[in-house]
């Protein structure tokens, strides 16, 4: 037996007993995947050897750019991925300068995997964190519940692009930041966003104590 398909994180790779290899790790005597990735197993050992790498930009997706250049026509965007993204002047209401920070949908890809882009809003201020484009589906949450529990606990503001770029300004920074990271770490774990909103919680409680002492 030698198995190799594609994992997602959470999954059950195996429920025999074998070497545990990279990304697969052990609940209640079975081995689950941590990372999206491909699974290779045999008769001894399984192991997860995970498909990192750049953004591939699909259609519909609300991705976090920056601007890299200033052209005459237009801006070229990184948004992370193997092509940069270009935009024209005439699509946008103000100039843009280089290191911007703007949000957009993908409208298209092409046959190249250049993304094109539409729906184009600026942000002034904050900061941008990279994130492993495979979590921020948990960074998310469904319909949005753990973004909600990441504002409403830090008091921030969050973007996060399916391109592995989260928008962050104001409120609790160094406290969102920890979470935004405890979300990658264990994004294989179930209930996470309970576990972030304790975690927020304890933080705040820690450095209230830490204040009045």
């Amino acid at each position: 037996m030698n198995e190799k398909r594609i994992v997602v994180p959470g999954e059950l790779v195996t429920e025999q007993r074998k070497k545990i290899g990279e990304h697969v790790f052990v609940e209640s005597g079975k081995a689950y995947a941590d990372s999206l990735g491909l699974l290779q197993e045999n008769e001894d050992s399984v192991r997860v050897i995970p498909l990192q790498g750049r953004y591939m930009p699909r259609r519909g997706d609300l991705v976090v750019g920056i601007v890299a250049q200033v052209e005459f026509s237009g801006y070229t965007i990184d948004i992370n991925s193997f092509y940069y993204s270009f935009l024209r002047k005439t699509e946008l209401r103000k100039p843009l300068d280089k290191g911007m920070v703007i949000s957009a949908k993908i409208s298209d890809v092409d046959e190249i995997r250049e993304a094109h882009l539409e729906n184009v809003r600026v942000f002034y201020g904050g900061e941008v964190m990279d994130v492993s484009p495979v979590k921020v589906p948990r960074i998310i949450g469904k319909k949005g519940s753990m973004l909600q529990v990441l504002k409403d606990g830090t008091g921030s503001s969050i973007m996060a692009g399916r391109n592995g770029r989260v928008w962050i300004k104001d409120g609790n920074i160094p406290l969102l930041k920890k979470a935004i990271r405890k979300i990658e770490a264990e994004a294989h774990l179930s209930n996470l966003t309970e576990r972030i909103k304790a975690f927020i919680d304890e933080e705040k409680r820690k450095a209230e104590i830490k204040t009045e002492e």
